[in-house]
């Protein structure tokens, strides 16, 4: 791709251009970006809508770089996503590896250990088209630091230049070799624990729910999915209505993104927004397990208007029919896949559009006999793990998600 010099420039252009800005807007995926809500009790508002700013501002200027032949608009993206590498830990054994073309890079504490180690596998967030192990370095290290365990920070390989589900594989081909070869980080094969936030969380459910017939392998003792989007089927639940023009992630860029994930024209974006992708004996048979009738009513408080009925379109199923697959939306397995699960921590955040996928696995669950720890917080927004370990670029939510994490963890 272009140098990061010229990607600069290109940022400049934007601000001094008004004549070249609107040639690439990104029609109405990218119209509301501008009219985005902090909602009261939001963490930090104005470093949010900094942060923001920043990203509309990469968008725009990866669509004119793509207009200009120089590299992809997520090429541009993903280098500006991956923030500023931190300095070496010297308190941590930092190893890179390959497995099956998959990245791996592990963290271990220097000090030898005094027993076995807990084992944990980390899926970064990024829609399956951006983040890098890179992105999360500063997370992966504060829970090896702080939890006294092995990490292991998965780096697959994105959409759409390697296709879905190929995620699923890289992820799982990950956690096999990992949990193959225990005995070389000194981990216990009782205290394995899977783990990643936003569609990371995804991947972590889905390889929990994999492993279940793997039964030459150790048995997972957790999953620890940070506000995890799980769910292809309802768009119009509580927290996508009241956080659709919430940052960082707008309820139409959830949508956007899940075509760019598939390597799918977004030509019925619209369409897949009023849940018309939905057969109506699919609604039928999943409406108990994703509506929100199902949301405490402590959560629709906040501008919440049950949405009418919409007429399914065949053609826009046909298209997007991945988004109902249990690859994508492991909240759909059944109750004899659910049941077998391990102990699972959830984190939701208050200002997210996946909030609800959060609650919604975390009722199944335990409606399952599965023992679920919830950590809820008041004032955080999707991603914003993103930021976490920058100083006073951080959110204080974000550092009490980690903090809380790494209480679970330890009295694991």
């Amino acid at each position: 791709m272009g140098s990061v010099p010229t990607a600069l420039a290109i940022i400049a252009l934007v601000f001094v251009s008004p004549v070249i800005i609107p040639a690439v807007l990104l029609g109405g995926v990218f119209y509301d970006l501008f009219h985005s809500e902090l909602p009261p009790g939001i963490d930090q508002p104005l470093k949010l809508r900094l942060f923001h700013a920043l990203l509309i501002t990469t968008m725009i200027s990866g669509k004119i770089l793509e207009k200009l032949g120089i590299c992809s608009d997520l090429s541009l993206l993903r280098v500006v996503l991956d923030g500023v590498p931190p300095r070496r830990d010297p308190k941590l054994l930092i190893k890179d590896l390959k497995v099956d073309e998959v990245p791996l890079r592990i963290y271990q504490p220097k000090q030898p250990p005094t027993g076995k180690r807990r084992g944990i596998l980390y899926f970064h967030g990024g829609a399956g088209t951006f983040g890098s192990i890179r992105a999360f370095e500063r997370v992966c290290c504060y829970i090896a630091k702080n939890c006294n365990s092995v990490v292991v920070s998965v780096g697959y390989r994105l959409a759409p230049e390697h296709p879905y589900p190929g995620q699923y594989f890289d992820c799982l081909s990950a956690t096999l070799y990992f949990m193959r070869n225990l005995e070389e980080y000194h981990v216990d094969p009782a205290l394995i624990v899977i783990s990643g936030d936003s569609c990371g969380a995804n991947f972590a459910t889905v390889i929990c729910q994999i492993l279940l017939n793997k039964r030459d392998l150790p048995k997972v003792r957790a999953q620890v999915l940070l506000y995890p989007g799980l769910q292809g089927l309802d768009f119009h639940l509580p927290s996508y209505q009241q956080n659709a023009s919430v940052p960082i992630l707008f309820r139409k860029l959830v949508i956007y993104f899940c075509f760019r994930y598939l390597n799918k024209e977004p030509s019925v974006l619209e369409d897949v927004l009023q849940n018309r992708h939905i057969p109506e004996s699919m609604k039928q048979k999943y409406k108990k397990w994703v509506s929100a009738d199902i949301i405490p009513d402590k959560f629709k408080v906040r501008g919440y208007v049950p949405q009418k009925s919409t007429s399914y379109k065949p053609e826009v199923h046909k298209v997007i029919k991945e988004l109902l697959a249990i690859t994508f939306s492991p909240l759909l397995a059944e109750d004899s896949v659910i049941c077998q699960l391990p102990e699972s921590y959830i984190v939701t955040c208050e200002f997210d559009v996946l909030r609800d996928d959060g609650l919604l696995y975390k009722k199944r669950l335990e409606d399952n006999g599965v023992q679920v720890t919830w950590y809820h917080s008041e004032s955080g927004f999707h991603g914003i793990l993103a930021f976490f370990g920058y100083g006073i670029f951080s959110f204080l939510s974000g550092k009490r998600i980690m903090d809380s994490v790494v209480n679970y963890i330890n009295s694991l």
